[in-house]
């Protein structure tokens, strides 16, 4: 089974870009977006359909145009949780959970701390974060959180560590929670069978960062540790460009 994640940065904007046309090509069993950056009813979900994808499920932010997850599947869940029910997350519409016999996969959409007010409401959101997997993984022993973490954890997931040491996504605030949510139980799984430098999944718009691969890892399927004699395979995919990420993905020998 292989599973993909991407950041689209408003999925309409990528599929005006060719998004369905490369989601044909790569032909995951199960798709999850981020930053989607709109409501169901104003996406062309048809597109969706045409290639398989009849399960698919659209957790949006309250706020329009902004946030927000979604999860495409050719195979039908057993059951779907929307949000986690804390309100501060869910009003933003950052976590969408597809359960099913194996596994059970959520698409997550960590906040960036841009400036002061964010940096406090994403070192909340991290702390609630943990709890609930901490809870959640209980229940669910297989369980695979792929999404955007908006947090780079070692120096060889960005281009330039030094430089960035004091810019959110590199702060050590930041990098210890990540590591702390590693040894909680989680598999990072593109580490776990890529360890070599200058492989990222992000690049500011700015100064022609992606020609030049100067970027950020902030990408990850991170894997419950039960699942890790499943793991076969891990990727990310810079040759796709509907948008400032890239998709990453992982496929499981079920």
């Amino acid at each position: 089974m292989k599973i993909i994640s991407y950041n689209v940065n408003g999925v309409r904007a990528a599929m005006n870009k060719g998004l369905t046309s490369w989601l044909k090509a790569a032909n995951p069993d199960i798709l999850c977006l981020q930053e989607i950056k709109a409501q169901k009813e104003q996406v062309e979900i048809e597109a969706f359909e045409q290639l398989g994808y009849h399960h698919h499920y659209w957790y949006s932010a309250q706020k329009k145009g902004y946030s927000g997850v979604a999860v495409l599947s050719k195979k039908e869940p057993k059951n779907v949780s929307f949000g986690t029910g804390i309100e501060t997350m869910d009003v933003e519409g950052r976590n969408l959970r597809l359960d099913f016999d194996e596994f059970s996969v959520m698409s997550l959409y960590l906040p960036s701390g841009t400036n002061d007010d964010r940096l406090d409401f994403k070192l909340n959101y991290m702390a609630e974060f943990q709890n609930y997997i901490d809870q959640l993984k209980r229940e669910i022993p297989n369980l695979l959180i792929c999404g955007d973490y908006n947090i780079c954890h070692e120096e060889i997931d960005i281009h330039n560590p030094v430089a960035n040491k004091n810019t959110s996504g590199f702060l050590p605030v930041e990098r210890k929670w990540i590591g702390e949510f590693i040894d909680s139980g989680f598999i990072d799984t593109f580490r776990h069978f890529n360890k070599e430098p200058h492989q990222y999944s992000w690049w500011s718009y700015r100064a022609n960062a992606r020609n030049n691969n100067k970027g950020w890892r902030i990408d990850y399927c991170m894997a419950s540790e039960p699942m890790k004699d499943q793991l076969s395979r891990a990727f990310i995919l810079p040759e796709a460009k509907h948008s400032d990420h890239c998709p990453i993905g992982v496929e499981l020998a079920l």
